[in-house]
């Protein structure tokens, strides 16, 4: 899936572009264009249609009506909030919209003229509502996936609880964040600390992640903080790239900041307030200025379940380069120093799942097809640290798994292991283990 730079709008109404954009999936982006004004093949308003207009206003909560997106086309949207025009009249609102053609990232604030009124549905029963919607989503458009944004654990959510996770944080409450040196969009809504609620923007030390409410809170703070890259243990430097151990233990308020900041690109990431349990891998792009975050996973100090990752991000300005697939291949790599199969936290959600899938796919693949004679699974499991049943339910989705005799078979036609190989993709950028130098964690006495 390829992705593309879109423009941002400046403080000023000016236009400029971003590598840090939001990166979406398939079937989510579309070019910006202005908001202002109507379309030019708009007629002038009759009375009648001023009339009818007016005896909608205000909008209610749950309205559904048409309206235009950044690409001067209008998209189905649901009003999720509604907010007071600054001295503006009895019926004058901006409403917050969810696209219900597109995932919730893209939910905006928009002003009244970006609405066809003439489209307003009256408010329809909310289950009768969310069956429609799954009944007309494609399968595909269900199984999108954007294989640098994870979503880890929100299947263990009732219907109840979903609902009421999505009532809290219906509404996105920073609209941007600035990490050095880019403006990034955001996704999701994050529960930054009460002081934080008036603040559309918040600015980012990259170094030490703690963040500030002004440009020139963080200029004084750069002056100040002599840090070049982040706390915590460099375990791994290949080229420009580096990795960093972080205990959340000793590195408390930097572990909650992360949290913090993952929380906005990450809509079901639960956020832990105590990090103290959970280790941080940070991957950093090094520069002569310093180590600038890319990405990172988290993984419990201490698992029963072998889970070897808790929670994945690439941030958007350095998606589409093969870092998500590093950050699960390098989580494998810390499993085998550990002498321990592992797996990722459960449970997986579909886009989770299908992330896996490839890159178990194109391991155990790599493998089966260099590999002369039988292979057993727990001999596949021991070479990969992959859990074995991993390895079963991917062999199974591949058609490469057959019962015989009581037991379960490989068959590794060369032609089929091509067949796949070629669907699985690329594998993404190589961990060179010669570079890591770690050891597994221990708890000090």
């Amino acid at each position: 899936m390829g992705s593309i730079d879109t423009p941002t709008i400046a403080e000023n109404g000016t236009s400029r572009s971003h590598a840090a954009s939001a990166a979406v999936t398939d079937g989510d982006q579309m070019p910006l264009a202005s908001t202002n004004g109507a379309p030019a093949d708009m007629a002038p308003d009759s009375d009648a249609t001023r009339k009818r207009r007016s005896s909608v206003l205000p909008l209610e909560v749950g309205t559904r009506v048409m309206c235009r997106w950044r690409d001067g086309k209008y998209h189905p949207v649901k009003v999720i909030e509604r907010r007071k025009v600054h001295l503006g009249g009895p019926t004058d609102y901006e409403y917050y919209v969810h696209y219900t053609e597109f995932n919730r990232r893209l939910d905006e604030w928009v002003k009244l003229e970006q609405l066809d009124l003439d489209s307003v549905e009256t408010v329809v029963d909310e289950k009768v509502e969310d069956k429609v919607t799954s009944l007309k989503m494609t399968r595909h458009q269900k199984r999108k996936i954007d294989e640098t944004h994870v979503e880890v654990g929100h299947e263990e959510l009732d219907a109840a609880s979903l609902r009421e996770h999505e009532e809290f944080t219906k509404v996105k409450n920073i609209a941007t964040i600035e990490l050095g040196r880019y403006e990034i969009e955001t996704w999701y809504f994050s529960p930054f600390p009460p002081e934080y609620n008036d603040s559309v923007k918040l600015y980012f030390c990259e170094f030490c992640l703690n963040f500030m409410k002004r440009k020139e809170q963080l200029q004084r703070h750069m002056r100040k903080c002599d840090l070049k890259h982040l706390p915590g243990d460099e375990i791994y430097r290949s080229g420009t790239l580096s990795m960093f151990e972080v205990d959340g233990k000793k590195n408390k308020v930097y572990g909650q900041n992360l949290c913090y900041l993952a929380k906005l690109f990450l809509d079901h990431k639960t956020l832990y307030y105590d990090v103290d349990l959970f280790l941080f891998y940070v991957l950093c792009e090094c520069d002569d200025r310093g180590c600038h975050m890319v990405g990172y996973f988290s993984k419990e100090k201490h698992s029963e379940e072998s889970y070897n990752l808790a929670c994945i991000l690439t941030l958007p300005p350095y998606q589409r380069k093969g870092y998500g697939k590093f950050l699960i291949a390098f989580s494998y790599e810390l499993s085998k120093k550990e002498g321990k199969v592992g797996t990722p936290e459960r449970p997986l959600s579909d886009l989770g799942l299908l992330s896996y899938r490839g890159y178990w796919t194109r391991v155990l693949l790599d493998i089966l097809k260099k590999h002369k004679g039988n292979i057993s699974i727990k001999e596949l499991s021991d070479m990969t640290a992959i859990k074995a049943e991993d390895i079963l339910s991917t062999l199974q989705s591949l058609e490469l798994i057959q019962y015989r005799k009581g037991q379960h078979v490989i068959c590794a036609d060369p032609k089929v292991l091509d067949r796949h190989l070629k669907a699985a993709g690329r594998g993404g950028l190589e961990v060179d283990v010669s570079k890591l130098i770690w050891t597994p964690y221990k708890e000090q006495s």
